[in-house]
């Protein structure tokens, strides 16, 4: 789950971090208000869950009140890579000298939390990681060690930071890496962590993306959820308690366990065509839940067919079958599918699927050969 900024920074305040001053406005009127009470220059900054937002025009410096309403004019209602900006946050403009990156988030093939330090912070650190990826110090922590105060040193000389930021660059790390240790953070940053001309160092921005899967030890966070900014398909399988991400192919992918929908998605790519989606029913899956997952999926307009990859161990293949029968019967379904069975009760389950219009595959390989073909011919 990704939270806007100003929702970041008020946990990161939290924690102890400096933040500028400021509100979230949603009209106007309340930022030319909100300006008038900071009393200086102030940055008027669109709150949308997606990057570019200096670039696409959602953040502006204003000088005086009204020229902080002029802003607040444009950017509420803009349109920002598909999310319209409904809020925004007026904060006190710092006067930047220098820009740095912090930030911590999981390397899954390390199995490890890593914390990642730049003195090439700002709006490119994506540009520095892919071209100048030296330019940012990497160090892989030991979960129970945690993160320890000499390799915040060691993590402040491989970065090559100014004496300045050296010294007070501490406790920030300490507070980031708590925030990300407590909110069970997929990611957390701050960027950029700006150097004052009067040497003091603040964060400018804030990010943090909440695990999903802990969300239920976190119940105050629910308030942070936003519906409306995410994919309307994703949001509707999200209510009905499905793991589904969309994509950009014509492929509907439905399969019980991650790693297993992961390489079918390989798989299908590999045989020329283009998933749908990513969709796992997981284990021990019923009928309902299969009849849920065809649904969520033929909601994509763009989905030409479906292929189901069932490896049975808790999920038993005669309930999959149920689930795609009472799909079949009670849904208006106009694409192909193809089904590959196999493990527990996977016998009586193609028997119960003997005659209907479904396809049958032995392999993985021969259904994703299959269903590429059935589209492709469509």
């Amino acid at each position: 789950m990704k939270i806007h900024e100003y929702q970041a920074k008020e946990i990161f305040a939290k924690y102890g971090v400096p933040i500028p001053q400021g509100r979230v406005a949603r009209t106007p009127d309340e930022v030319k208000n909100i300006a008038t009470e900071i009393g200086q220059p102030v940055v008027v900054k669109a709150q949308v869950h997606v990057g570019g937002r200096g670039k696409a025009g959602g953040i502006k410096l204003a000088q005086t009140p009204a020229e902080a309403r002029e802003h607040a004019e444009k950017i509420l209602g803009m349109d920002i890579k598909g999310l319209t900006v409904q809020e925004v946050l007026v904060e006190a403009a710092a006067d930047i000298k220098e820009e740095y990156y912090l930030g911590i988030t999981t390397d899954r093939t390390a199995r490890r939390n890593i914390v990642m330090v730049s003195a090439a912070g700002g709006i490119d650190i994506e540009e520095v990681a892919a071209s100048t990826p030296e330019k940012i110090a990497r160090l892989h922590l030991d979960p129970a060690l945690g993160l320890q105060d000499f390799q915040i040193r060691q993590l402040a000389y491989e970065s090559r930071l100014p004496p300045a930021a050296t010294k007070g660059i501490g406790p920030f790390l300490k507070a980031l890496y708590k925030v990300y240790s407590d909110y069970d953070c997929s990611l957390a940053e701050i960027n950029p962590l700006v150097l004052t001309g009067a040497g003091t160092l603040i964060a400018a921005d804030a990010k943090i993306n909440i695990d999903d899967n802990a969300l239920f030890r976190h119940p105050d966070m629910a308030q942070f959820q936003q519906a409306q900014e995410e994919d309307p398909i994703e949001a509707e399988a999200h209510r009905r308690g499905l793991t589904y991400v969309r994509l950009e192919g014509d492929i509907g992918i439905i399969g019980n366990g991650a790693g297993l929908v992961m390489t079918t998605l390989d798989v299908v790519q590999r045989e020329g065509g283009r998933p749908a989606n990513f969709l796992d029913i997981g284990g021990g899956a019923k009928a309902e839940v299969v009849r849920n997952a065809v649904e969520t999926v033929l909601l994509d307009s763009n989905v030409k067919g479906i292929f189901f990859n069932i490896f049975g161990g808790i999920t038993r293949g005669d309930e999959v079958a149920k689930g795609l029968l009472d799909a079949m019967g009670t849904m208006d379904i106009k694409v192909p599918i193809v089904v590959r069975l196999t493990g527990t009760r996977a016998e009586e389950g193609l028997k119960l699927l003997e005659g209907s219009p479904l396809t049958p595959a032995a392999t993985m390989q021969e259904g994703a050969q299959k269903i590429v073909q059935l589209v492709n011919s469509a």
